[in-house]
C-alpha cells in the first residue's frame, strides 16, 4: 500500500472522528438537562376546607318524625328481601340471620340459639345495648359501615322511607308492640319512648333515647349474613 492510499484512509478515519465529535457536542447543547437544585417531584395537594367537612357534615336524619306515618304493608313487602336469612314470626327459627320476633328494643346480640359476630356481640356491651328505632335506622343504613366486621352482607337501606316503612312491619310482630318515639315540638329528634307494656326485660323503649344510641349495625332487615337481633 502506497503512501498515497494510506493517507486517504487516515483522512477518513480522522474525519468521521471528527463528524461523531460536533454531533454530541452539538447534541450535548440542544437536549441539555441540568440537574435540579432539589433531587424528586413536588406534588402539589389540595387542602381541605376543613378537616372531617364531608364526614361530618351529614349526620343522618333522625327516623323518629316518619314512624307514627310509616306503611307497614310497605314495609312487609320490603321484608321480603330479608326473607332468606330472617324469620319475624314468633317462635320462628333462626336462618343466617337470627328471628326478628320483638326485635325493636330487644337487647342487640341477644336470640337466643344464635350465634353473633364478634363485633356484635362486642357492641352490644354485654346486652346493656338496645335494638331502639334509631339503632335499627342507623344500621339499616349500611351494617359494616356503622359497624366494620358485622356478618351482615347487606348493602343497606339508602332511601329513609323504606327503612321507616320496614322498622314499623318489624315493631308490629311482638306480642306489645314498643312505645313510637315522640318527635319534638321543633322537628328535631326524638324523645324517650315509654316503655313497652307487659313486654319482656329486654324492652325498655324509655331507656333508650333514640336519638342519642349509637347506631348499632346489627340489622334485622335483609340479605346477607345475620347479625341483627
Amino acid at each position: 500500500m502506497n503512501s498515497f492510499e494510506l493517507n486517504k484512509i487516515l483522512g477518513a478515519l480522522l474525519g468521521a472522528v471528527f463528524v461523531i465529535f460536533s454531533v454530541s457536542l452539538l447534541s450535548d447543547a440542544i437536549f441539555s438537562a441540568p440537574a435540579p437544585a432539589t433531587p424528586g417531584y413536588a406534588i402539589e395537594v389540595a387542602e381541605d376546607a376543613g378537616h372531617g367537612g364531608a364526614q361530618e357534615e351529614a349526620a343522618p336524619e333522625s327516623i323518629a318524625p316518619l314512624l307514627a306515618s310509616a306503611d307497614a304493608s310497605k314495609g312487609e313487602a320490603i321484608f321480603k328481601r330479608c326473607q332468606a336469612c330472617h324469620t319475624v314470626d314468633d317462635g320462628g327459627a333462626n336462618k343466617v340471620g337470627p328471628n326478628l320476633w320483638e326485635i325493636v328494643d330487644r337487647p342487640i346480640a341477644s336470640h337466643e340459639g344464635f350465634s353473633y359476630s364478634a363485633s356484635m356481640k362486642e357492641f352490644s356491651e354485654g346486652g346493656s345495648k338496645l335494638w331502639t328505632y334509631e339503632n335499627l335506622d342507623h344500621f339499616l343504613i349500611s351494617p359494616k359501615g356503622f359497624m366494620p366486621g358485622t356478618a351482615m352482607a347487606f348493602a343497606g337501606l339508602k332511601k329513609i322511607d323504606d327503612r321507616a316503612n320496614l322498622i314499623a312491619f318489624l315493631r308490629q310482630h311482638a306480642a306489645t308492640p314498643a312505645a313510637l318515639p315522640e318527635a319534638s315540638a321543633e322537628g328535631g329528634s326524638d324523645a324517650a319512648a315509654a316503655p313497652a307494656e307487659g313486654g319482656a326485660s329486654e324492652e325498655a323503649p324509655a331507656e333508650e333515647a333514640p336519638a342519642q344510641e349509637a347506631p348499632a349495625e346489627e340489622s334485622p332487615a335483609p340479605e346477607g349474613q345475620g347479625t341483627a337481633n
